[in-house]
């Protein structure tokens, strides 16, 4: 296998829990604001379990705020979000809603998993390591699971045989791809892709974008991605979202998306960007 070629023989048993198609994530009324900026307004916003949803827009439209609130990287000033069936960053107490603690948040985001635009490995942890860290020390697998389990995820992303390699000596495809199979060995039930192949040279985004396509399609995990590969959003999408201005102003499946659009504003975006 060359070292950005596709895999094969993908399993279902390697992703993550099946999906049944009930709703996963609900933004009820969130409001983001970066000082004067509002970067969501009021925003409602839900996926249902299985499905793939591409979010795209302009840059600074909300796309990635979306991604960074489900990661609790940050939180909103207004409004709830629920990840299966629970609240994210608040919890119920006599009655009411409070701001959640980290062990509930803990909790409740072991659900997602995210691959980053930078591939944040540990450079100083071999490949296989990279992906068992937090299997073993966030949902205790044993040492053996774990690594049976990301054995099985390295092979799923064509680099089983790049397990006792240093991030350092992989391509920046290869990188990615590990950052893919760990997020994949927390067995989330929502995988979180953030512009995951803008920071690599351009004859390595198609592996990446394979390896992503063939997850797609053979497992029953959620994607929830920010991309600004249209080809592969037509390819791999369920439902396509239209930002502007922290609001989704236009949705609906690839086909139409993509051929007929009926707002201007998205109009406008893909004869930019297609």
């Amino acid at each position: 296998m060359s070292a950005d070629s596709t895999p094969a023989n993908t399993s279902k048993e390697t992703a993550n829990p099946a999906a049944d198609g009930s709703e996963l994530i609900r933004f009820d009324k969130v409001t983001k604001r970066f000082g004067a900026n509002t970067v969501l307004d009021s925003l409602d916003f839900t996926v249902n379990s299985g499905k793939h949803v591409t979010l795209i827009g302009a840059s600074g439209s909300g796309k990635t705020t979306i991604l960074r609130l489900l990661m609790t990287l940050i939180r909103p000033e207004e409004g709830t979000i629920k990840v299966a069936g629970d609240y994210l960053t608040h919890e119920e107490k006599d009655g009411r809603l409070v701001p959640a603690g980290e062990r509930h948040i803990r909790e409740v985001r072991k659900n997602i998993g995210m691959v980053f635009q930078q591939f944040n490995l540990f450079p100083n942890m071999k490949v296989l390591r990279n992906v068992t860290e937090a299997p073993v020390h966030v949902l205790g697998l044993s040492t053996d699971e774990a690594d049976e389990r990301a054995r099985e995820l390295l092979d799923l992303v064509g680099l089983g045989d790049r397990c006792d390699a240093y991030p350092s000596q992989l391509s920046g495809g290869q990188q990615q791809r590990v950052a893919i199979a760990r997020a994949l060995a927390m067995r989330p039930q929502v995988l979180l892709l953030d512009e995951v192949t803008s920071a690599l040279d351009p004859e390595l985004v198609a592996g990446v974008l394979d390896v992503l396509r063939d997850i797609a399609t053979t497992t029953d995990i959620t994607m929830l991605c920010v991309t600004h590969e249209m080809n592969f959003a037509r390819d791999i999408s369920d439902d396509v979202l239209m930002f502007d201005a922290g609001r989704v102003i236009e949705s609906g499946p690839p086909e139409k998306m993509f051929s007929d659009p009926e707002h201007e504003r998205t109009r406008e975006f893909l004869s930019a960007v297609l």
